[in-house]
């Protein structure tokens, strides 16, 4: 609250030392927000317009939020026009880029597509500019606050249906011209990449525009600079026609690096996404099964005394937790799960990563979800979409320019909570 108080009071004054500390900067740091994760929905929102939050989807090409009845409009001939239309939501239509102003039929208005990924529906609305609000930064603390602008697309009240109270729209991250990453480095002249650290309590924290990414330890009084995490381990990021989603170069899965035997190479076929939307990880049903009876397999080979319980929704695979190992600072001393990368490099889940305590804690479930899939079957969909909950406490620099992901789990006595906000001065 102090930093928003902060914050309120230095855009209040126009000629306060904020601004004029922000317009001797040049606009040429990263920015820096917090990341709050919603436990009603289990989203992640940053207060990005207005002190307001924007839902934060991996996958979104595009910025969309409710709009005042009066607000300004871009032509059909703009160019960020052509780039808002460049992705269409599912089951949406190209139908052109946009209608007759009402108070001008010779003036074409530009309309966008926005997309409510959780409640799978899409609209239709004007594309305008707005303005966004962060803090630049040096990586250990907010500096000033930064106004900017944006090209956004309205939407009505309805689309913001199963998102967190109070969120009014949608901050898309994806490859796109139009998504927020691509829009902060052009407004603020800086590199086109952005760091997520998310949260599985408290705020957590996003910095757009680079690094460094300083992070307290539980220990460290607030003076202290942090420790930086930056040092990370990269792999690619591929793309998929049609899609502005980030997938990784998947080989293969192991427990216990022992690889689990996956017929027909779905991961190959259908790629594995990241997706900040989808609140655990999600296995396509050819996946999902051999996976959760490898593990199984897997956590009885190592201990033999885990018992099992009745699942609760929406995991299917519970322990009874008195016959679990653990718990540790690690988590539950169950197999690890290596996402087996292009170049011999893993990415590896231990317990805190894949166990979810449930039932006060008396029971403990495998947290991967089987993929609920629409009447075309397995279609265009992805064979694993990797959820909030296997990304939480990890360091992820996405560089779409190099076209690679930097990725490193936290330290035990660290967590994404540990950024100082406190304001600069």
């Amino acid at each position: 609250m102090a930093l928003l108080l902060a914050v309120s009071l230095c855009l209040a004054a126009s000629l306060s030392p904020c601004t004029l500390a922000a317009a001797a900067q040049g606009g040429k740091r990263p920015l820096v927000t917090a990341i709050t994760k919603d436990p009603a929905t289990s989203l992640y929102t940053s207060p990005l317009k207005d002190s307001r939050p924007l839902v934060l989807d991996l996958s979104g090409p595009l910025i969309w939020s409710t709009c005042d009845r009066a607000h300004p409009t871009l032509q059909c001939h703009h160019h960020d026009c052509a780039h808002a239309h460049s992705y269409h939501p599912p089951g949406c239509p190209h139908t052109g880029y946009g209608k007759a102003d009402e108070e001008d039929r010779f003036r074409c208005k530009c309309t966008a597509h926005p997309y409510n990924p959780v409640a799978g529906r899409s609209a239709t609305g004007d594309l305008t500019r707005t303005k966004l609000s962060a803090n630049a930064t040096d990586g250990r603390n907010p500096l000033f606050p930064v106004s900017f602008p944006a090209v956004a697309s309205c939407a009505p009240a309805s689309l913001l249906a199963k998102l967190p109270a109070g969120a009014v729209g949608v901050a898309g991250l994806a490859r796109s011209r139009v998504a927020l990453p691509a829009q902060v480095a052009r407004t603020q002249d800086v590199a086109d990449k952005f760091i997520l650290c998310l949260p599985r309590s408290g705020d957590g924290v996003a910095i757009f525009g680079g690094g460094p990414l300083f992070l307290l330890t539980s220990t460290s009084p607030p003076s202290e600079a942090g420790v930086d995490l930056t040092k990370l381990t990269y792999t690619p990021l591929l793309s998929r026609k049609g899609s502005s989603s980030y997938y990784l170069p998947v080989k293969a899965i192991a427990f216990d690096k022992a690889q689990v035997q996956l017929p027909g190479n779905p991961l190959a076929t259908g790629g594995v996404v990241l997706g900040t939307t989808a609140p655990y990880t999600e296995l396509r049903p050819d996946v999902y099964r051999p996976l959760v009876d490898a593990f199984d397999k897997a956590l009885m080979r190592r201990w033999n005394i885990s018992k099992r319980v009745p699942a609760v929704a929406p995991f299917e695979l519970c322990y009874d937790s008195k016959t679990l190992p653990g718990p540790t600072r690690i988590g539950w001393l169950v197999p690890d799960i290596d996402i087996v990368l292009e170049g011999g490099k893993n990415w590896t889940l231990g317990g805190l990563s894949s166990m979810v305590d449930v039932n006060n804690f008396t029971a403990a479930c495998f947290g991967f979800v089987e993929m609920k899939l629409g009447k075309g079957g397995y279609g265009g969909a992805p064979a694993v979409v990797i959820g909030g909950f296997q990304m939480e406490d990890h360091v992820l620099q996405f560089d779409p320019e190099k076209q690679q992901l930097g990725f490193a789990k936290l330290p035990i006595f660290i967590s994404c909570r540990n950024f100082n906000f406190t304001l600069s001065h």
